[in-house]
């Protein structure tokens, strides 16, 4: 795989709120099951509202970049509707009008800071496409791509209800062009800060195994679930952890 020291954009608002927010957004203990991904790697997170991304982009320490869905990565007024109807009200319960009056404030920064994170939009339309190339092309540069497949239909909840498959695509993607992609499923524990990272993965091995995209994403859900469950009773101390 061919890797790039790729220059991250940035603007100045970005570089003005990020350490203004991480008065808000504390480090998390990471733990590596079995040493930090690698460079090239699609890891599946939780998302816990803003904190898994935020976490993962000021305190992770090695190149990476989101996927974000494009209507949050499509301008301000786009991101306005999307942010107010479909995050807060929908997926966070807000009250509707309670929703557009906050987002009256949250929607200008956040479109600020989305700028600066470099997401890679996605779509549910034939753009998807361009989401999956410019994805290989940033795998092969030696970042890894952060996805949160949850399905958050019922919200952001501490047990997973079960993941979006798209991913899938990304990874036979890759595959059909030689690249034979890791995958780390990991779970952030908004609690008790804590990050846990599982076993790589290779997508041809889960390919041969579970056959199809949704098996795939219920198995990667089970495995996100079972991280869930080891933070909760302390069974990830019996293996080796890096910090």
């Amino acid at each position: 795989m061919k890797k790039k020291n790729v220059k991250r954009r940035s603007g100045a608002g970005y570089r003005f709120l990020r350490p203004l927010m991480r008065k808000r957004y504390k480090k998390p203990e990471f733990i590596y099951l079995d040493g930090k991904p690698q460079g090239g790697s699609i890891i599946l997170s939780n998302h816990e509202g803003t904190d898994a991304p935020i976490s993962l982009d000021f305190y992770y320490g090695s190149p990476i970049r989101f996927w974000g869905t494009g209507e949050m990565n499509s301008g301000l007024r786009k991101l306005y509707r999307y942010q107010s109807r479909v995050y807060y009200h929908e997926k966070k319960h807000w009250n509707l009008f309670l929703a557009r009056l906050f987002c009256l404030i949250a929607s200008p920064l956040t479109n600020i800071f989305y700028r600066g994170l470099d997401i890679i939009s996605t779509w549910h339309d034939a753009r998807f496409a361009r989401t999956v190339c410019e994805s290989r092309k940033t795998l092969l540069e030696g970042k890894s791509i952060i996805i949160f497949p949850e399905d958050s239909t019922n919200g952001y909840l501490e047990r997973l209800e079960g993941f979006h498959p798209g991913f899938v695509a990304l990874g036979e993607f890759c595959l059909k062009h030689g690249y034979d992609v890791p995958i780390h499923v990991s779970y952030f524990n908004k609690k008790r800060r804590q990050y846990i990272f599982g076993k790589a993965l290779m997508f041809s091995r889960l390919k041969e195994e579970f056959v199809t995209p949704e098996a795939i994403a219920e198995e990667l859900c089970k495995r996100c679930n079972k991280l869930a469950d080891m933070l909760d009773d302390g069974s990830y101390m019996t293996t080796e952890r890096e910090m």
